[in-house]
């Protein structure tokens, strides 16, 4: 449940997985496929998207490990892990290995992503330019590339992003390792850049609705966070208010709406018949779907306890709940277990989608960059959002916003959903007063991945992370 079962050579990691095939039945023994032999059709172009987001979704990605490992860096006060796995154990530590395999899968598995994008990018002829193909491509290179540059590069305002490296750019299919598949780090800025293009062009080529793929507000979401991690509230403001203000999505009316069937046990089956997958909730700008076919929710894995087929490696501590308002709803989604150890119920569901991105993410987004604007740049006061989050939690609304306020309502909002306390923590940080986070200063050498060694081992140009 946790690995996949092969491991995959660093210097194929780039070569592309193509889901589609033109033959029934193909008895040659291919390692790699050429790409006009590969992509042929529009439906080869649609099938190598699908398998994209597929990929993005697994274990190590989006399917919870992009969430899970920033956390497990960073909330050694709050939690305690009892888990068995060595890879993450190093995670809580803060003592990885050069060759930890949950890093490099993390770096595989995102650069697959990228590599199954390129191929749809370099084929739109064939779909005659379709701009919602492209656009989910972008969509998807777009978020992976910014999510790889917070995990193995130094935060936006951590020294000179200019200069600070990050991970390689590669924007044209792979589909074999020669010397141009040697491409050296990046800067954080660099990558911050071509997510953004990624992204903006996302924005404008998706449509407003697109099922449970990306759509046009999924990209203006991500784009977002991303401002608020750059510091460009400005435009975090924007992007935020476009999305509130577009009517498609609305705050589930209680918070534990957000995390559906809570209590799932797989030898009762599910409530009242409800099948194994549940649909996004109108809170929902954007989430990866979970279903039996493709594995199960490895939050759902470390969060819950067996009660709910987890495998309840985390338990909360007090501590934490114990700094929420009384009367909070947001902390009924913390309770004790069968063996009393205190549990995060939101992700209960064995096959819960994986919130990559929610509304009311976007409404503390707005008030943060609107306060560090120091006006109503963009829509309502602060004030006025934050309340909106705090009235659905239950709370009574406050007669002043300030960024601390706006930080603690993300605290108890978004808890173990994103990685949040590692990157809050990092871009609320300055050189001359870090926030320590899990025991550290925030910009520590420690909370960063390091390069995986077999990249470093197949392409020279690589060069690690200091203190590895």
């Amino acid at each position: 449940m946790k690995k996949l079962n092969k491991i995959y050579l660093a210097a194929l990691s780039t070569i592309v997985l193509l889901c589609a095939c033109n033959k029934q039945l193909d008895l040659k023994p291919y390692q790699s496929v050429e790409q006009t032999v590969a992509i042929v059709t529009p439906q080869d172009v649609q099938i190598t998207l699908v398998g994209a987001y597929n990929r993005a979704g697994l274990t190590d990605l989006y399917g919870g490990g992009a969430f899970l490992y920033p956390d497990l860096m960073s909330t050694q006060t709050i939690l305690t892990w009892q888990g068995t796995f060595q890879t993450l154990t190093q995670m809580v530590d803060q003592a990885i290995a050069i060759d930890n395999s949950d890093v490099d899968f993390t770096w595989l598995d995102g650069y697959q992503v990228i590599n199954q994008a390129n191929n749809v990018l370099a084929n739109l002829k064939i779909v005659n330019n379709d701009p919602t193909t492209e656009g989910g491509a972008k969509f998807l290179r777009g978020l992976v590339y910014f999510d790889l540059a917070r995990l193995f590069g130094r935060a936006w305002n951590d020294g000179d992003p200019t200069a600070n490296l990050a991970v390689p750019i590669v924007t044209t299919p792979t589909t074999a390792v020669t010397a141009a598949s040697y491409v050296p780090r990046a800067t954080v800025a660099q990558v911050y850049a071509q997510a953004i293009a990624d992204l903006t062009d996302a924005e404008t080529e998706l449509p407003a609705n697109n099922s449970f793929f990306a759509n046009s507000y999924s990209a203006s979401a991500i784009l977002a966070r991303l401002y608020l991690q750059k510091g460009d509230y400005a435009n975090a403001a924007k992007e935020a208010n476009n999305v509130i203000s577009s009517g498609n999505f609305a705050l589930n009316n209680n918070y534990a709406d957000e995390f559906p069937y809570p209590g799932f046990v797989p030898s009762l089956g599910y409530p009242n018949g409800t099948p194994a997958h549940i649909d996004n909730t109108p809170e929902d700008v954007f989430a990866f779907q979970v279903t039996p076919q493709q594995g199960t929710n490895s939050l759902n894995t470390f969060y819950a306890s067996s009660d709910n087929a987890g495998r309840g490696d985390i338990i909360i501590g007090d501590n934490f709940v114990a700094g929420f308002e009384p009367g909070d709803t947001r902390a009924l989604l913390y309770n004790e277990d069968s063996a009393g150890l205190l549990r995060c119920d939101k992700f209960d569901n064995l096959y819960g989608n994986v919130h990559v991105i929610r509304l009311a993410e976007l409404y503390l987004i707005r008030a943060e960059a609107n306060l560090h604007l120091g006006a109503s740049a963009v829509g309502p006061t602060p004030l006025s959002d934050v309340n909106t989050i705090r009235a659905r939690a239950g709370l009574a609304p406050l007669t002043t916003a300030t960024i601390a306020s706006v930080m603690t309502e993300r605290v108890h909002e978004l808890a173990f959903e994103g990685g949040f306390f590692l990157h809050d923590a990092k871009r609320a940080s300055t050189a001359g007063g870090q926030i320590t986070v899990g025991g550290v200063p925030a910009f520590s050498p420690k909370l960063v991945f390091p390069i995986p060694s077999v990249e470093i081992n197949a392409n020279p140009k690589l060069v690690q992370n200091p203190s590895y």
